[in-house]
């Protein structure tokens, strides 16, 4: 929505602002001294209207394309987690390119179930996916990126889903890039990757192609994953006006199996529980955008755009039926039976409310198959989701009572049309763990769905500079959101559904500067993220959904609503040192989570509105560019709670056994949440470190440490268990230039070859391990892995 970050980055605005410093030339040899200066000026519009830094009042991150050259990362998402403040990822899926990214304790996932907080935009387009605001981190050519700005807050201009913040990705154009690259790099896991770029520009007009592909094997079992990346645009410039067409394919084929049970941990961190888990991704995108100065005060701009995503999924897990005896016969039926003798197993005879499982034809599934036991299933989903919009704005610049204002007014539309597909089968889990096939499927659990979600914008913003010190800036939109579910099997009607949304979120903020070298910055804004139609679509506990399968209800959801209050100050010194310390306290109303009611790994439940949630923290940013040294420090401390009481379904927390008295139990498999609970999932203390030390005209040499504070599992929210461990890991990184253009480079993660979690969550290992009986699963990160490459560069 919205337009190009082509000139920068927008610090105060809307999607379309998307570049803030992005545009802004790379460091050079010209060393720290240019670097200082070119980040003094920021485009808080899409095509310009520059504001010095020290008068945009909120705290901004931003990477340039030297930069993200310098660190050697995988990609956008491991750039974040070492480098900028407030981000952590965590190992959900075990996957490098499926990780959740976590900022100021607000998520941008590629995992339906997990609410998100964060609005993620490239060239000014958000791709946020319509069917659960999703990411698809592996579809981004990391290659061919020029620039990222991570904006804090509540940011309504940005539009829905800026509860925490808004990511901008500026990509790069032949006036960014002129000549040609490549790289290939090979080592741990059975990783190995290559990228290839071209660019340039003549009379006015610009190109640019990329293609990046990456492979490997995994460092755990069964976890080969692949993706190829191409990127292309054609840019026209002249001096009134600014064009680009850009063009997008992506294919991934991406397993991630999963967190793990700590028992199997403790035997082998390279065992997976279940597979297969396969997400196949296949990306088309056309973004055309534009500018024109109308006059030397006036510039009008827009963009359209058009994506779609096509996903295939195949997860192989544990089974979520039960067996039942009926007279000589055993067969499968739903787990929700009354166990009326509790003896733990099920009989036609004795208990009631058993609910049969029904194959496609009607008739009941027998519990073995061939004299083996059916102690499995795959759940089998297709998802189609294409995305079409297009934004207009315009900007006037004007000098009410002598002092400087900029207008921008704007209207953005987009659609997304989603068919969904999904289908479970009962099968048989083999000696290795993995799933068979059996053609066997379960009735009820098969969905086919189509929705709609369309979302109309109008939004302004304005910055008045009230002395030449004080700058105010507010701003509003309204956004109108429908969403339309349908159900085209003929078996669910319930899940039909129209739904509407609507809000006017306002923001306003002064930055203030007291020297050349000091300023400060209070702000206060709103946004709001509608319920996805995954949300609406699974939102009853009498009719729980297997995700990412099963939807069946859909009674009304409310939107939640983000209110973000910030305090900041930066500056440099003398010596070049930038330093930037702020507070920022973020309160959401009507917080949307997903509530497990079973499943091997949890993944059975429905979505609730449970209340309010708070987030507030203080933030802490230190950097020096140096004749021969760059270094870096940021540290964050997030304190992220439930700030309203509410019941959680936890069927797997281990107090119903250990404590079955415990004042926290309000129910069968429900447990209060006090208020002030932390919040799962979210460090409390984080810090990213970094040097680079060049050692000569050839030799760099860097290393960085991440550092990160335990944290609760998913369905511990009363905080009744330990959290994880903290971590520390240290990665290194060296590059020689052998010659003008060629380069050799080295990079070692996790140097000391320390076990570490991420992540967690309350599960049923004893579905697949009879003998295991602690229920919390972990996500553990990476062991010690190291890389070489050689990079080549013509005519740069």
């Amino acid at each position: 929505m919205v337009t190009t970050l082509r000139q920068g980055v927008n610090a105060a605005a809307f999607p379309v602002l998307l570049s803030l410093i992005a545009a802004t030339p790379p460091v050079d040899a010209a060393g720290p001294e240019s670097r200082s200066v070119l980040e003094e000026v920021i485009v808080i519009a899409p095509y310009g209207m520059r504001l010095p830094r020290e008068r945009v009042p909120a705290s901004v991150q931003t990477a340039t394309v030297a930069d993200i050259e310098r660190s050697e990362t995988l990609d956008l998402t491991d750039y974040l987690n070492r480098r900028f403040g407030s981000v952590n990822i965590n190992h959900a899926q075990n996957n490098p390119l499926q990780p959740d990214v976590n900022f100021r304790g607000f998520s941008a996932s590629p995992l339906l179930g997990l609410p998100q907080g964060l609005a993620v935009y490239q060239n000014g387009v958000r791709i946020n996916e319509p069917f659960g605001d999703t990411i698809n981190w592996d579809l981004i050519p990391w290659s061919a990126v020029n620039a990222v700005q991570l904006l804090a807050g509540a940011q309504p201009v940005f539009g829905l889903n800026t509860l925490g913040g808004a990511l901008s990705l500026d990509m790069k154009t032949g006036f960014d890039y002129e000549g040609a690259g490549a790289e290939v790099y090979a080592g741990s896991y059975g990783r190995r990757g290559a990228a290839m770029q071209y660019g340039g520009n003549s009379r006015g007009w610009g190109y640019y192609g990329s293609v990046d592909y990456f492979q490997e094997d995994g460092w755990r079992d069964y976890s080969k994953s692949d993706a190829l990346r191409l990127y292309g645009a054609l840019t026209r410039r002249t001096e009134n006006t600014n064009l680009d067409l850009s063009f997008a394919y992506a294919e991934t084929e991406l397993r991630g199996n999963g967190a793990s049970p700590v028992e199997l941990l403790a035997i082998d961190r390279e065992q997976v529980f279940t597979h297969p888990d396969l997400t196949e991704n296949t990306q088309k995108q056309v973004i055309l955008s534009g500018s024109r100065n109308i006059s030397s005060n006036i510039r009008i701009a827009g963009n359209a755009f058009y994506r779609r995503i096509d996903t295939d999924s195949f997860n192989g897990d544990g089974t979520i039926f039960e067996e039942c005896e009926f007279d000589d016969d055993e067969l499968l039926v739903e787990e929700d039976f009354t166990d009326v003798d509790g003896d733990g197993e099920c009989s036609f005879e004795i208990d009631t409310d058993i609910v049969p499982v029904l194959d496609l034809n009607g008739e009941p599934i027998e519990a073995e198959l061939d004299g083996e036991e059916l102690n499995a299933i795959n759940n089998i989903g297709q998802r189609e989701q294409k995305s079409y919009g297009a934004s207009l704005q315009l900007e006037l610049q004007s000098t009410p009572f002598g002092r400087e204002n900029t207008f921008t007014i704007g209207a953005a539309y987009s659609e997304g049309r989603i068919a969904y597909n999904s289908i479970v089968e009962v099968a048989q889990l083999l000696a290795n763990r993995a799933t068979s096939r059996t053609g066997i499927f379960a009735q009820e659990f098969a969905t086919d769905m189509r929705g709609d979600v369309n979302v109309a914008s109008l939004y302004f913003l304005d910055t008045l500079s009230l002395t030449d010190r004080l700058t105010f800036t507010f701003g509003g939109r309204y956004d109108n959101t429908r969403v339309r579910l349908e159900d085209r099997s003929g078996e669910a009607p319930e899940l039909n559904g129209r739904h509407e949304f609507e809000r006017f979120n306002p923001s306003a903020g002064l930055a203030v500067r007291f020297s050349p070298s000091l300023s400060a910055f209070v702000s206060l804004g709103q946004s709001a993220r509608a319920p996805t139609p995954v949300e609406l679509a699974c939102a009853s506990e009498d009719a729980p959904c297997n995700l990412p399968n099963a939807f069946l209800a859909d009674p009304p959801l409310e939107q939640v609503v983000a209110t973000n209050a910030e305090i900041g100050v930066r500056g440099t010194s003398g010596t070049g040192l930038r330093w930037r310390l702020g507070a920022f306290h973020t309160k959401n109303k009507d917080d949307i989570i997903f509530q497990t009611s079973g499943g091997p790994q949890a993944n059975v439940g429905f979505f609730a509105n449970v209340g309010d949630t708070r987030r507030r923290g203080i933030e802490l940013g230190l950097s020096q560019d140096l004749s021969r040294v760059r270094w870096f420090l940021e540290y964050s401390y997030i304190d992220a709670t439930f700030d309203t009481p509410f019941i959680v379904n936890s069927p797997n927390h281990p107090i119903f056994d250990d404590a079955p008295d415990a004042p926290q139990i309000v129910g069968e498999d429900k447990l209060l949440v006090a208020r002030g609970s932390t919040i799962p999932g979210i460090p409390e203390h984080q810090a990213n470190i970094g040097i680079d030390l060049n050692l000569g005209e050839r030799f760099t040499i860097g290393a960085d440490v991440q550092l990160r504070s335990g944290v609760y599992l998913r369905g511990d929210e009363p905080n009744l268990l330990d959290r994880t461990d903290d971590y520390a890991i240290l990665n290194l990184r060296a590059q020689f230039r052998v010659a003008n253009g060629v380069t050799l480079f080295a990079r070692i993660e996790n140097v000391f070859d320390k076990d570490y979690e991420t992540f967690g969550l309350l599960g049923e290992p004893d579905e697949v391990f009879e003998t295991f009986e602690d229920p919390r699963f972990l996500g553990a990160g990476p062991p010690f892995g190291a890389w070489v490459g050689i990079k080549l560069e013509l005519g740069r």
